[in-house]
């Protein structure tokens, strides 16, 4: 599907203003490109750029895509391809859920394996496909925003979301080991975009970290399914003989709704990259400001289905697991693919180096009390959460529209909302290793006296 461009021969002359059209019924008109007289004009009237700092064109830098000097007509059909596309990626995604779980279990991988891995990785092929798309079609910033926004969005909103319906309990070795890995991993991914720039080089660098990742954790759950007694008791001969016709049957039919959600995903990914760039050049603001936004959260919306319907069967470790693994697998394949097939690389935006990046490490960061001190995360703090992404989300907002309101909401946020959050992760480190030390043994989690008290003495 091509770019929007509703007059493809009809470039218009630099130094030059376009004249407003009266057939259109919400349209952007790129005239001037120089960079003294670069601006953005809506129905005919100069923007200043002042205001949409971000863009691309704003700074000087040459458009992508074509999309500079042409006439762009945004009507009903890009709305309606932007719905499409959540609409296909939402099915997608849980086609690839069912079918990739129900193959990775008649492999006999655990819950929380399936959810590190198999899951994580099914329900981040929207960020896959939408960012390279992005990528290939000269959109770096959509590719980047949609790879912090969603890392941030998955714990944040998903996570958090998750936390709200049932407290999920993170008490297992292998999600104490990842969490720490997804930090690592996000503060890499920093340290490495402090040039501006994610090459091929830094791309090979964190694939090979996520075949790494993913190689230890399913020789690691191997190792622990062989020294269990009861793995090692079950399944006779006589059983799997008689069974094979059905399992055969089984694995065909989980591998058509695999090959049908991995169609919907690059569809709805296509539709997705298409609509979204069309609404930011109509609403002029950058394509980093969507990717983090609108594009983050509609390829988030396979994790939090999943997250939710996880908690609600009662399998905690795999809504926790899906988060961790979603989050390495949009760093170390996603984002590393995406710099390798790039042919210049991806350009980091300044303005995703100074604070977009940096949110993205801290929220990683947010989950290591959870894992250091055996935690859970209970409702009050899902809720805390969400309101942290809510919180985000309406300052990038006011930063893009550059409301009066920015300079007191910035305020807030750096002096209330970031030493709150500082706050609130050392008091949880504190209280846990106190009431270790008073006890002398570990602490039960919450999760775990909830269940207790809900579900009574066990039979």
């Amino acid at each position: 599907m091509p770019y929007p461009a509703a007059e493809r021969g009809g470039h218009i002359r630099k130094g030059e203003p376009p004249a407003p059209r009266a057939d259109s019924g919400m349209e952007i008109l790129f005239g001037d490109t120089t960079a003294a007289g670069l601006g953005r004009h809506r129905r005919g009237r100069a923007i200043p750029c002042g205001l949409h700092e971000k863009s691309p064109r704003c700074m000087g830098m040459p458009s992508t895509a074509g999309w500079s000097d042409r006439r762009v007509h945004v009507n009903a059909l890009v709305v309606l391809a932007l719905v499409a596309g959540f609409v296909l990626l939402v099915a997608g995604g849980e086609s690839l859920v069912r079918g990739a779980g129900s193959l990775a279990r008649s492999l006999g991988m655990s819950s929380l394996v399936v959810g590190l891995t198999v899951v994580s990785f099914t329900t981040s092929a929207p960020e896959l496909a939408v960012s390279t798309d992005a990528a290939l079609s000269g959109y770096p910033g959509l590719a980047v925003g949609n790879v912090v926004g969603s890392n941030i969005a998955n714990i944040l909103l998903v996570l958090g979301a998750a936390a709200l319906f049932v407290p999920l309990a993170v008490n297992s070795q292998v999600v104490r080991a990842d969490i720490p890995v997804m930090a690592l991993l996000s503060l890499a991914v920093l340290l490495m975009a402090l040039n501006g720039n994610l090459g091929r080089v830094e791309g090979a660098v964190l694939l090979a970290a996520l075949v790494a990742y993913v190689t230890v954790t399913v020789l690691v759950s191997r190792r622990r399914a062989a020294d269990d007694p009861a793995a090692a008791q079950a399944d006779p001969d006589d059983a799997d003989a008689a069974a094979e016709p059905a399992r055969a049957k089984r694995v065909l039919l989980d591998v058509g709704l695999v090959i049908l959600g991995t169609a919907l995903l690059v569809a709805g990914a296509r539709l997705l990259v298409y609509g979204a760039s069309a609404i930011a050049t109509a609403l002029g603001v950058s394509d980093l400001l969507i990717g983090l936004t609108v594009v983050a959260v509609g390829t988030s919306l396979p994790e939090l289905v999943t997250c939710v319907v996880a908690v609600l069967r009662g399998e905690r470790d795999m809504a926790v697991g899906n988060i961790v693994g979603s989050n390495v697998f949009n760093i170390g394949a996603v984002l590393g693919l995406t710099a390798i097939i790039s042919p210049d690389g991806i350009a980091i935006a300044p303005a995703a180096l100074r604070f977009d990046l940096p949110i993205m490490v801290a929220v990683a960061l947010i989950l290591l009390p959870i894992a250091l001190t055996k935690l859970d995360v209970a409702r009050w703090e899902g809720a805390l959460l969400v309101g942290f992404y809510v919180a985000y989300i309406t300052y990038l907002v006011v930063q893009a529209t550059d409301h009066a309101v920015l300079e007191p909401f910035s305020a807030a946020m750096l002096w209330f909302v970031i030493p709150l959050t500082v706050v609130w992760l050392l008091s949880v480190m504190v209280h846990e290793l106190r009431t270790r030390r008073r006890e002398g043994k570990p602490r039960p989690t919450r999760t775990a006296r909830n269940v207790k008290a809900e579900n009574g003495p066990s039979a």
